[in-house]
């Protein structure tokens, strides 16, 4: 059977983007970049995303489109006879399962928080009363049942109708109304009083911060925050090259991709620093900075109610766009794999998805005594998943393109390089092959240390 593709250009690089695009951006960037020096951070980050993200990319692209395959089917149309590249497809599936366990959790709770914004569940909220509501919320299982179960039903939903009528359509559409929201909410930021100072924290590089944070901490962080942030290593970006148009090169759409990617992310950035330092929050607030920080902004401003539920309505379809992405990942390699048909597929994973993202949830709650590791089950997996199987999964994939004993870095520049557009030089093979290998141990040991 004829594999599906993209009716158009811009509904891959939308999807694709809608893929990378999620709770990194606009959740965990500006936390981090808070964390870690403001602008200097932002920097760093930029540079890494150039000379690692993009290569990466590229190559999971490449996989895709020369086999017009899922991840483990992949491997196995590319790879040498009698080698057993495709057992990192297996791992990569388990990946992508793993990460949506608590990624479906956290998108629920930001469009609960939405509709609580929406009809009025913060009206007469005080500053002190606000971090109640996401404590409240996180000791209620069947709250967080109901809207976790919302977009669980809602994904599968949207890749039931397929590539074209399915997920391009409503992502292209999602993707849109998301990049106006987070224009009209960085302007919004931008105008309150008291914003140039956030402005400056978060754009102006300060290298006092080297002292204060540490080179080290710095550059690690922007490395690890460039490389989760395109969700390379487990083929969730791999899926769309399968589906892809040989028109153009990997390189130009790679590079569009990031640039959307890394659009949102810093828009993310303009709407809360200069929130934060208009209201006077302290910027290295941490992951609380979303549920609990900058709700107490929205109580206190102007019309607050608005860009509160504005807010939480850009954060669920930033979340939204990747989880609908990585459930056709897995539908797709179910499909590859087994036979299935679409509707088989997504019947029967969207049970699975409901049952399985249960332990994360109840994790707040019934099971909050459970620890692995000094860790709660969200962050368990979230370990799993972001220190051991992305850094590692891509350098699996890298090492595969890069070498003979692999798929080779001839077959993957060539198909790298179909198409109209930037082509990658074959020069930098002396770099994809020993330097890009050590930067990615580099994320891989870092991250762990710190974990």
């Amino acid at each position: 059977m004829e594999r599906e593709g993209f009716k158009s250009r811009l509904g891959f690089i939308l999807v694709s983007a809608g893929c990378a695009i999620g709770i990194g951006n606009v959740w965990k960037f500006p936390y981090v970049a808070g964390q870690n020096g403001g602008g200097l951070f932002v920097l760093v980050y930029l540079l890494f995303l150039a000379v690692l993200g993009i290569p990466i990319l590229t190559m999971e692209l490449s996989l895709g489109r020369a086999s017009r395959k899922s991840i483990v089917q992949a491997y196995k149309k590319l790879e040498p006879k009698g080698s057993k590249w495709h057992v990192h497809g297996w791992f990569s599936l388990a990946g992508n399962y793993l990460l949506m366990m608590f990624y479906t959790s956290v998108s629920g709770w930001m469009v609960d928080y939405g509709w609580k914004f929406a009809t009025g569940g913060f009206k007469g909220v005080t500053a002190e009363g606000a971090d109640a509501v996401f404590t409240d919320m996180l000791a209620n299982p069947a709250e967080l049942t109901i809207f976790m179960a919302i977009t669980v039903i809602l994904g599968f939903a949207v890749c039931a109708g397929g590539v074209k009528n399915g997920l391009e359509r409503v992502s292209k559409w999602m993707m849109i109304a998301l990049l106006l929201l987070i224009v009209v909410l960085a302007v919004n930021s931008v105008f309150l009083e008291n914003s140039v100072e956030g402005l400056r924290f978060y754009l102006m590089p300060d290298f006092s911060s080297i002292e204060k944070v540490g080179l080290f901490n710095i550059v690690s962080a922007a490395m690890s925050q460039a490389f989760f942030t395109l969700s390379l290593g487990i083929g969730s970006m791999q899926i769309f090259g399968s589906y892809m148009s040989k028109d153009n090169t990997l390189a130009g759409e790679a590079i569009r991709i990031t640039v959307l990617d890394t659009f949102v992310a810093i828009m993310s950035g303009l709407i809360i620093f200069p929130a934060c330092f208009s209201f006077g929050v302290e910027p290295t607030q941490g992951p609380s900075l979303i549920f609990v920080t900058l709700p107490k902004i929205f109580i206190n401003m102007p019309a607050g109610r608005l860009w509160g539920t504005l807010f939480f309505l850009f954060m669920s379809f930033a979340s939204f766009s990747t989880l609908t992405a990585v459930f056709e990942n897995i539908i797709s390699s179910c499909m590859d794999n087994f036979g299935w048909s679409r509707k088989k597929s997504t019947l029967l994973n969207c049970v699975f998805m409901l049952v399985m993202s249960m332990p994360c949830l109840l994790g707040f709650n019934v099971l909050s005594g459970v620890q692995l590791f000094g860790m709660d089950i969200l962050g368990m997996e979230d370990f799993i998943v972001s220190k051991l199987l992305l850094p590692l999964g891509s350098l699996i994939i890298l090492l595969f393109c890069s070498f003979r004993f692999g798929w080779g870095f001839d077959n993957y520049l060539k198909e790298t390089n179909t198409g109209e557009g930037m082509k990658m030089p074959k020069a930098l093979a002396p770099y994809f092959k020993y330097v890009l290998p050590l930067l990615l141990l580099f994320v891989f040991v870092t991250g762990f240390i710190q974990q």
